[in-house]
């Protein structure tokens, strides 16, 4: 099986870099890691490539080579911290641009039917000031309901899961250490 980390934070001194590094040692550095800040990802929907939308093509290498790497890949992880109570905007314009008809879905009469069913799973490890149970019961839950149980559910990705430390602020160190046991025993 091989491991996709798709990861989102542009701070190298981040806990999420902690994630990150924890993920790698354990894979030992065998996963693959699409790291957007450290890529300069930040592709927009230009006229020219919003004229390809329909066909589901592209005339960006960037993203021809984020999905050759995701037809590779058996899992995808995503790392990200959560920012106004949903994933950052870099994330959503990856998933905007990556993921093209033809590519990751096909049109049906009943809507789109997903084409990544190489992927067995995806996790969602994330960050929040906010506590887990806020972001779940008064922010939406945008994470579970619209990130993982509509957009990944509908690419065709079964098994799914988010995992979070809420309240980053105010984590202790051993609670950060045991967070990072919980990964390490779960990815």
């Amino acid at each position: 099986m091989s491991t996709l980390i798709i990861y989102a934070h542009p701070y190298e001194k981040s806990f999420n870099h902690h994630i990150l590094k924890t993920i790698t040692e354990k894979n030992l550095n065998k996963a693959d890691i699409i790291n957007l800040y450290e890529d300069n990802f930040n592709l927009i929907y230009s006229k020219e490539e919003l004229a390809l939308f329909k066909d589901g093509d592209t005339n960006s290498t960037f993203i021809k080579n984020y999905q050759n790497r995701i037809s590779k890949a058996s899992n995808i992880v995503f790392i990200f911290p959560i920012w106004w109570n949903d994933i950052p905007g870099i994330v959503k314009n990856f998933v905007d641009l990556v993921m093209k008809k033809n590519f990751a879905y096909i049109d049906t009469p009943t809507g789109v039917s997903g084409k990544l069913t190489n992927i067995k799973s995806v996790s969602v490890i994330t960050t929040s000031n906010s506590p887990t149970w806020y972001i779940k019961l008064f922010c939406g839950n945008s994470i579970n309901k619209v990130f993982l149980n509509a957009t990944c559910k509908q690419l065709g990705i079964k098994k799914r899961r988010w995992i979070n430390l809420g309240n980053i602020k105010k984590t202790s160190s051993l609670d950060k250490k045991k967070f990072l046991d919980k990964i390490n025993k779960q990815i």
